[in-house]
């Protein structure tokens, strides 16, 4: 019998792909929003396609804040922008 392959659905988009092939962005349990390069930090997560129109789609209609349950600052944003960019 095969292992069954986890998929989840890009927040930007709605196509549904393998976990592995998405980008995790994680709110910590203390409510730190970063993203999860491995997939595996504990906390409340989000999914997005590597492509860079997805992230900036995703941001730009708020999907981060609401798939996250909180508030994100420019600041955030621009982190996580430049944290996206380094790793795709």
């Amino acid at each position: 019998m095969s292992e069954k392959v986890p998929t989840r659905t890009c927040i930007a988009c709605g196509k549904t792909a393998e976990k592995s092939s998405l980008v995790r962005v994680v709110r910590s349990p203390e409510g730190v929003v970063s993203l999860d390069p491995r997939g595996k930090a504990a906390g409340r997560g989000a999914y997005v396609c590597p492509g860079a129109s997805c992230f900036a789609k995703a941001a730009k209609k708020g999907a981060f804040a609401g798939k996250l349950r909180t508030r994100l600052s420019a600041g955030d944003y621009d982190s996580l922008q430049k944290d996206f960019d380094a790793l795709c």
